[in-house]
């Protein structure tokens, strides 16, 4: 297994307020989950713009925040291992 770890960031929805915060609306997958490059892994919100976040990198992720949990813009939400 690769030592090489992957950081998945909440992208950044709002060009006014690169730093605001939103919201990690819903995971698609549970911490320890193998998932596949692309996969659906959550679905987040800034204002009335949602996103999904797929994967960046096939591997086991592991999740850095919880559902509702409000988060800024460009900070990790997962790791892929």
């Amino acid at each position: 297994m690769s030592d090489h770890v992957t950081e998945v960031v909440f992208p950044r929805l709002s060009s006014e307020q690169p730093g605001a915060e939103g919201v990690l609306a819903t995971w698609f997958v549970s911490d320890g989950e193998a998932v596949a490059e692309g996969q659906l892994l959550a679905e987040v919100q800034v204002d009335k713009v949602s996103a999904e976040v797929p994967a960046p990198v096939a591997g086991v992720v592991r999740l850095a925040v919880a559902e509702d949990d409000a988060v800024r813009q460009g900070d990790v939400i997962a790791r892929i291992e």
